[in-house]
This record gives C-alpha cells, sequence and structure tokens, in this order.
C-alpha cells in the first residue's frame, strides 16, 4: 500500500505521539513524495494564525523536523511555478489556559478600518490567560457582559470581512484568519465559564476545541481543493473518525472526500516503549515490519503497556474504526 493511492482531499496521517521523533521525519518524507502526485499543502495540529508566519504552537517548534519542514517548503517554494502552503489548523489555546482574544480581533479591526475599542471590553490580557481562567468557572472572564459583547463584535467583524472576499489578497486571508480565531477563543472562554466538575469541563473544553479544529479544517479544504489536496498531521485523536474529534466532524461532513490513516508505534527508545505483545494489534503490524510500512487494518487486541504520559495510547477499535489504513513505525 502506498500513501500516493489515495485520492481524498484530505489525507489526515495520524501520529501516534507528538515525543517519537521518527513520526514527524517520516511526516516530511511524505508530503514530498505527496507533492509530486498532486498534494498543494500540509496542515499540521498547530495554531492556525502562528502558521500564517511559518511559526509553531505547542511547544511544537522545538521539534526539530518542524523547523526542517518550514526550511524545506521555503526552499521549494523558490523555484515551484506553483507553491506548497503550510497550515496550521489549532486553536491558539493549550488545556489549561487561553490568551486574550485582543489582539486577534484588533487585527480584524484595523484591517476594515473601524473605530471599535476592543482593549476597553477585554481589559487586563493576563485577565485571560491565566489558568485559572480556564481552571475555576467563578474566575472566568468567558461569561462576563464584556465578553458577551466581544462576541456579537466578532460576528459582525466576521460578515464584514466576508463582505470583502472579493478582493481575496494576502491581507484578507489573515484578517479572516485572524477573526475566526478570535471568534473561536471567544467560544472556548465561555465554555470554560459553564459550571461543572473537572471532568465534565475538560471534556467540554476538548470538544469545543475539536469543534474549532473542524471549522479550520474544513475552510482550508474550501481554501484549497480547487488548487490540489491537503496532508492532514496531527494525533491519531485528533484524526480518527470515530468519537467527537475533529476527523469525526469533518469526516461526516466530507465523507470520501476525507481519508483517515492511523500511526502506530512498535518500539520506541525516545518514549520507553519496549517491544508489542505478538496478539497485540502493534505486534501483528510489528512482524516483518523493519523500520515503517503502510499496512491495512489488522486484528488484535490494545497493547497495555501504553505511555499516556507520552500521549501513547496504543491503537484500539475505536481508532481504528473508519481508519483506511495504517502506518506504523516499528
Amino acid at each position: 500500500m502506498d500513501l500516493t493511492e489515495f485520492t481524498a482531499d484530505l489525507l489526515a496521517l495520524g501520529e501516534p505521539t507528538h515525543f517519537e521523533p521518527a513520526c514527524a521525519r517520516l511526516r516530511n518524507d511524505f508530503f514530498a513524495r505527496l507533492a509530486e502526485h498532486g498534494f498543494r499543502s500540509i496542515a499540521l495540529e498547530t495554531d492556525r494564525v502562528a502558521a500564517l508566519d511559518g511559526g509553531f504552537s505547542h511547544g511544537l517548534g522545538e521539534v526539530d523536523a518542524n523547523r526542517q519542514l518550514i526550511a524545506w517548503l521555503r526552499e521549494y517554494n523558490e523555484q515551484a511555478g506553483e507553491p506548497l502552503v503550510f497550515h496550521g489548523f489549532d486553536a491558539p489555546a493549550e488545556m489549561f489556559s487561553a490568551p486574550s482574544p485582543r489582539t486577534y480581533l484588533e487585527h480584524a479591526r484595523d484591517y476594515l478600518g473601524l473605530d471599535v475599542d476592543i482593549a476597553a471590553l477585554t481589559g487586563d490580557d493576563e485577565w485571560w490567560s491565566r489558568q485559572e481562567a480556564i481552571l475555576d468557572p467563578a474566575q472566568s472572564p468567558g461569561a462576563t457582559a464584556e465578553a458577551r459583547e466581544l462576541r456579537v463584535i466578532a460576528d459582525d467583524l466576521l460578515v464584514a470581512v466576508h463582505a470583502r472576499a472579493p478582493q481575496r489578497d494576502a491581507a484578507w486571508w489573515r484578517a479572516k484568519i485572524h477573526t475566526l480565531a478570535g471568534r473561536g477563543l471567544l467560544r472556548y472562554h465561555a465554555a470554560s465559564a459553564q459550571p461543572g466538575d473537572r471532568d465534565t469541563r475538560i471534556s467540554r473544553l476538548a470538544g469545543m476545541r475539536a469543534v474549532l479544529m473542524a471549522e479550520n479544517l474544513l475552510d482550508i479544504h474550501a481554501v484549497e481543493a480547487p488548487r490540489g489536496r491537503t496532508l492532514v498531521f496531527a494525533h491519531n485523536s485528533h484524526l480518527q473518525r470515530s468519537g467527537s474529534g475533529a476527523g469525526a466532524i469533518v469526516g461526516a461532513l466530507l465523507g470520501d472526500r476525507y481519508a483517515f490513516v492511523a500511526g502506530s508505534l512498535g518500539h520506541s527508545e525516545a518514549i520507553g516503549l519496549g517491544e508489542p505483545e505478538p496478539d497485540t494489534y502493534e505486534g501483528v503490524l510489528q512482524r516483518g515490519t523493519k523500520t515503517w510500512r503502510p499496512a491495512g487494518v489488522p486484528d488484535g487486541r490494545k497493547r497495555t503497556d501504553t505511555k499516556p504520559g507520552r500521549g501513547y495510547f496504543g491503537l484500539d477499535a475505536d481508532v481504528l474504526d473508519g481508519a483506511a489504513a495504517v502506518w506504523h513505525v516499528a
């Protein structure tokens, strides 16, 4: 099986963990090959606004392969007749912190030339970005009267930006992406202001992040599909077609224009993962695999020596449900 065989507009390549360096290195190799087969863009699990300038969020800028990808893209585009585009599709938020929407909304305001005092409504940026704003509903600014007014302003700004769509230049795209990010942050903070026990709140915020990711992926698809296909790369949990993550949302809306290839890991010194038992999903894939290979969906059981603290949860029926294939790193 070859990744170039897939014909979906969005080919979602799942990553089993962020902490095994081979995964991102192989992704770079895959994309270089896919660029020869009609792929014109790549979308990673990083803040969409940061990606406008080739940047990363969530600490992913520290990954060598990510920096190498940006350098390769710039070199490629210096000589390419049709450029390759780098996208992020994540929201500018962590699980337990999210910044103020001020700078994002002010960017859109300034693009439109409007006289709206965003800062007067947001107040101190630190009020939004501190962990307590996410962890404690009573300390969240998300349900204040000012936040509700800001959500109306964000919607109005997006309408005004869309009204200028006929002049879709680089400044327009940046304004749209900033507006979507600001509106998304206001939604995230509003969700954090709702009461509930810790598990309920974490689940709610994860669901909100999934919606924001899905909206970004659908927007990227709308932009890029006329030019060519897009490789999407993120943790399996975000891209799998089952459950309620971004992949489940996008897959439901795009159908066979979205394909998910699950990432699998056998042995990894980087995260302290030993050899899988022979009857596990990874054990079946490990047999006959010296480095990596794409393969069909195996029969097996979930391995029990996983490393959740390093972001590796192992293949299970939920991840594999709806997967078109598996790529296994031995």
